[in-house]
């Protein structure tokens, strides 16, 4: 649905928000994070804002008791329009992206209670429905979504359905004092940068830490600016405000994922999270290796990342990317970007992780 409305010429962003809730372990009084996944939600309107959306589509679990928490998100005029199918299409699509059938039940559960719930503005029955004609219902049953909403808000909320740029005194949340460390894994596509960051995630949670994990691309999905083509400057500032989020909520640190091109680029994001104590690690590997893990992600193996761009692509497609994955890491070499470097070519994802965890500070993990 995004993806209709760049193509239509409204202007949108898109954002995940299960990649909105990634800390734990979780906040007792919020089960399920569905209260910090929206306030995030609420963090991340002004960002897309900011770059020129005027509205902003969100998927993601919510709360099948209560369903969206609105009440976390003042900043724009939510509708909420819930996707269901019938029992059989959800357990071949569970178990098809390779969820654990003996968990197929619970979700069929949880389908359950969604169908009896009455939180939604409108329902869209996607069984059986190829994606495209599944987001033209949505738009349908919306009342002509995004299209209705930018005309009541120009009377009711400003200029977009998106409706405000910055918090108010009353809303934003205080920053806390501590400087915390986050741990920045880039490199070229395909080095590794998501699977190795999230095993390391996991380390600092078995160790007992409180923290937090994103991957910085999934904070910039809407239309490039001519200036600004890899979404630096509304990720950064996306950054800084779901970061502020999870402080409150007691994270003693974040691993984060997400590309680099030049030392501009870390001072951008450096200066979004200024009480930070930042260690950039960049990972390297040369063109067999990057390569395969590319053709790999077109065949959708390797790390499951949410929208990959890469999953389904040709191979003409995917060779092209693996060349430019190739160029990238000899320009990161050359300019030496990152605190520590680490070759993950020939290693396992557990070997680099490591590596990484005997240099980088991080709660529970310190040497």
């Amino acid at each position: 649905m995004h993806a209709h409305l760049i193509r239509a010429g409204i202007e949108s962003g898109f954002v995940d928000i299960d990649q909105l809730g990634i800390c734990y372990p979780e906040p007792a009084g919020d089960p399920g994070r569905h209260r910090m996944k929206a306030r995030n939600v609420d963090a991340v309107v002004a960002g897309f804002r900011a770059v020129g959306a005027r509205c902003l589509i969100v998927s993601g679990v919510v709360d099948p008791a209560r369903g969206v928490h609105v009440d976390q998100i003042p900043q724009a005029a939510v509708r909420v329009c819930r996707l269901r199918a019938d029992r059989e299409a959800l357990r071949q699509r569970f178990t098809g992206r390779g969820g654990p059938a003996e968990l197929v039940d619970e979700v069929l559960r949880e389908a359950d209670a969604l169908d009896a719930s009455t939180f939604a503005d409108a329902c869209v029955d996607t069984s059986g429905l190829p994606v495209n004609e599944a987001a033209r219902r949505v738009g349908e049953r919306t009342g002509g979504w995004p299209a209705s909403a930018l005309d009541r808000s120009a009377d009711a909320l400003g200029p977009s359905a998106v409706t405000a740029v910055g918090r108010s005194p009353a809303t934003a949340q205080a920053e806390p004092s501590a400087d915390l460390p986050v741990l920045w894994l880039c490199g070229a596509t395909g080095v590794g940068k998501s699977t190795v960051g999230f095993e390391v995630y996991q380390r600092v949670l078995g160790a007992g830490a409180t923290a937090a994990y994103l991957d910085l691309d999934q904070l910039g999905f809407c239309r490039p600016v001519p200036d600004d083509p890899a979404h630096h400057r509304v990720k950064a500032r996306n950054l800084a405000a779901v970061w502020r989020t999870y402080r409150a909520a007691g994270a003693q640190c974040l691993i984060m994922s997400g590309p680099v091109e030049d030392e501009a680029t870390v001072k951008a994001y450096a200066d979004a999270i200024p009480a930070a104590e930042l260690t950039l690690c960049r990972l390297h590997a040369g063109r067999q290796h990057l390569t395969e893990r590319i053709m790999s992600r077109g065949q959708s193996g390797s790390w499951a990342q949410p929208g990959d761009p890469l999953r389904g692509q040709s191979v003409t497609h995917l060779l092209h990317v693996a060349d430019q994955a190739v160029a990238s890491a000899a320009a990161l070499e050359d300019a030496g970007i990152g605190d520590l470097r680490i070759d993950t070519a020939g290693h396992t994802v557990d070997q680099v992780a490591d590596a990484i965890t005997a240099d980088a500070a991080l709660p529970g993990l310190c040497t």
